[in-house]
């Protein structure tokens, strides 16, 4: 089989579509990856075809920030959202004649079931979260630097905050979805979201630290977190850090933009506590590589082999780092910034292996130390430990296997 992998999100969302191309591949089948052209030169070094779409997102994610960055507009964000799915319609319809199925990751796959459909391809649709599938243990994920809802809501409040993100979800993408369906000859779309979710959506998450959960109206098929296998050795400089003194406490941010001098604010945490620091660059570009010996900057590594090796990881929330310090059974801070990162920090809280951390825009070193000493306590290490022995890691391998399946199986009504 030929199959198109699909997203246009961040390295959090790429990755598990890279791992995911790696099974298939093993399982003898041919895949491409379709994602920001950030990826396209990493991707292509597992040897997996790159389609480059959409613009480049670290200019939108990356970088630093105000303690109050300003907001677009909302005629700008429905500029950004009716571009998004005019350009995907184009590069998909593009590229589908080649494919004999497709999967689209995320939640703003808003063209991919369409244009599957305009193809006679099969469609498959993969979430990264429990908490982008509408159901009544969680309310939905929402955009900006803060909270929208909390995670404690009873289901039937839950169940009215899905109605009403439905219809907001509606206002932004029904309009130029059906305008470019037209296009292609096909009718219109009562609901954007069941039609990109479909009704047995796969989510690559572990049941563990993620389970599904209820939902109405899908049949989930949870397969486990999509992790990538790394083969290459930690740069000979970190391996020397590591090796002399205690255990360090990892800061990184991943693909979110930060806050000016967060890199100074998470040395001083770590010293405060008598700790080292390892503080990632990632896209912000932070750097303590003059802050002194008991402090280094790391660019891109595997976190699979490092995290085991150090004290904490304070991090932003992303679903693939929270799985990755999970499966360490190391303790985590997380620092949420938008959308499922409040997901993660709440699980990460209630399952006792580590703390919430402030969030990005209340950053402050004082809370930070605090969010630390609560989650270097021997009895959160222990937890940590242990659930980091119940972690899967065949999650590609079974959607792998699952997709090749649903391809042979599964057609798109014409």
């Amino acid at each position: 089989m030929r199959i198109l992998l699909s997203s246009i999100g961040s390295r959090g969302e790429a990755q598990p579509l890279l791992a995911l191309a790696v099974e298939l591949r093993s399982l003898g089948h041919s895949t491409s990856l379709c994602v920001p052209p950030n990826f396209a030169e990493w991707i292509e070094s597992f040897g997996v075809p790159c389609i480059p779409i959409g613009p480049d997102v670290r200019k939108l994610t990356g970088g630093t920030a105000p303690a109050k960055p300003a907001k677009p507009s909302p005629a700008q964000m429905q500029q950004l959202a009716d571009h998004m799915v005019r350009d995907q319609f184009r590069v998909l319809n593009e590229a589908a004649p080649e494919f004999d199925l497709i999967l689209g990751a995320g939640a703003l796959q808003i063209a991919t079931r369409s244009v599957a459909e305009r193809h006679d391809i099969p469609y498959v649709y993969a979430s990264l979260c429990p908490c982008t599938l509408p159901s009544p243990d969680h309310p939905p994920p929402k955009g900006g630097t803060h909270p929208l809802y909390p995670q404690w809501l009873p289901g039937v409040i839950n169940r009215l905050l899905w109605m009403r993100d439905e219809r907001s979800f509606n206002r932004r993408f029904r309009s130029t979805l059906n305008e470019e369906r037209a296009k292609l000859g096909q009718t219109p779309v009562e609901s954007v979201r069941p039609h990109v979710f479909t009704d047995r959506p796969l989510l690559a998450s572990d049941p563990t630290l993620s389970p599904a959960g209820s939902s109405s109206g899908f049949e989930i098929v949870q397969t486990g977190a999509w992790l990538l296998p790394d083969p290459s050795p930690l740069p000979d400089d970190l391996e020397r850090f590591l090796s002399n003194g205690e255990p360090p406490i990892f800061f990184g941010l991943g693909s979110m933009r930060a806050l000016e001098q967060s890199d100074r604010m998470f040395v001083e945490a770590a010293r405060t506590l008598g700790r080292r620091a390892i503080v990632s660059r990632g896209w912000a570009g932070l750097d303590a590589s003059d802050a002194g010996a008991d402090c280094l900057t790391i660019g891109d590594v595997d976190h699979a082999k490092l995290f085991p090796r150090v004290a904490a990881v304070v991090h932003h929330g992303g679903a693939g780092t929270t799985t990755t310090v999970a499966r360490a059974g190391t303790p985590q801070v997380i620092v949420p910034h938008s959308y499922d990162q409040y997901y993660w920090s709440h699980r990460v809280r209630s399952l006792g292996v580590g703390a919430s951390g402030p969030a990005r825009d209340d950053l402050a070193a004082d809370a930070l130390v605090s969010s630390l000493r609560a989650c270097l306590r021997p009895e959160v290490r222990a937890r940590a430990e242990e659930l980091g022995t119940r972690i899967r890691t065949d999650g590609a391998l079974v959607a792998a296997r699952v997709l090749v399946g649903m391809g042979e199986f599964v057609r798109q009504p014409t």
